[in-house]
């Protein structure tokens, strides 16, 4: 009997636990255990001076808390990370890096949806870096589904989800291009308009467990 291997979840927002949890439903030997900060979100808007030392000091925490492996779901914690800060001795899972995979393996021109403008020099910065570590070209442009990132703050998530639905139709009539969606929290819209429409919709989730697994079973 294998001994189930403990994954520390790091979440800037509450509303992203639902999504790891649906993710890794059906994987029997990990634990999911969840750390929530929506602190640093609240400090992002001041500036990044000092946010590194916080988030290194918030991983070491969980790392004394016997983790196998920490999976940061937050794009704004990965983009303020410096690693040369981190000593620690498992794996650190960025939610961001299988999604890039997808991202660079695919030849078509893309979209990237964001609804929360925050996020959205910091993934993008990763996603360039990336593609050029791995010898990869690749054809992306940014969207902000305006005014919508508040919905889901308020817990209003079915507006939330509406709305972004309604971008995915206008951008398919629109233009040939792929579409992905950069957020957890527009994981269930893009699951929604997948089920509604014959169109594929790449997200965070998609590859993640099967990225995690690999490092973890190392």
């Amino acid at each position: 009997m294998h001994l189930r291997k403990k994954l520390g979840c790091l979440h800037a927002h509450y509303s992203n636990i639902e999504y790891i949890e649906y993710a890794f439903q059906n994987i029997e030997n990990v634990e999911l255990v969840h750390f929530v900060d929506p602190g640093l979100i609240q400090q992002i808007s001041k500036g990044t001076e000092g946010l590194a030392f916080k988030v290194k000091e918030q991983l070491e925490w969980m790392e004394s808390c016997d983790m196998d492996a920490i999976l940061i779901t937050c794009t704004n914690y990965i983009a303020v990370l410096e690693e040369e800060l981190l000593e620690l001795s498992i794996p650190i899972i960025k939610i961001d890096e299988p999604y890039f995979e997808t991202i660079c393996e695919e030849k078509q021109p893309q979209t990237i949806l964001f609804t929360n403008p925050e996020t959205i020099e910091g993934t993008m910065n990763r996603l360039q870096q990336y593609a050029e570590q791995h010898g990869k070209s690749i054809d992306v442009v940014t969207k902000v589904i305006d005014n919508t990132f508040e919905l889901i703050m308020q817990g209003k998530k079915e507006a939330y989800n509406n709305a972004i639905i309604q971008t995915f139709h206008d951008i398919a009539r629109e233009q040939r291009r792929r579409i992905s969606v950069a957020q957890l929290s527009m994981v269930d819209a893009a699951r929604q308009f997948e089920k509604e429409s014959a169109s594929t919709i790449t997200h965070p989730l998609k590859s993640l467990v099967k990225f995690v697994m690999r490092l973890i079973e190392e």
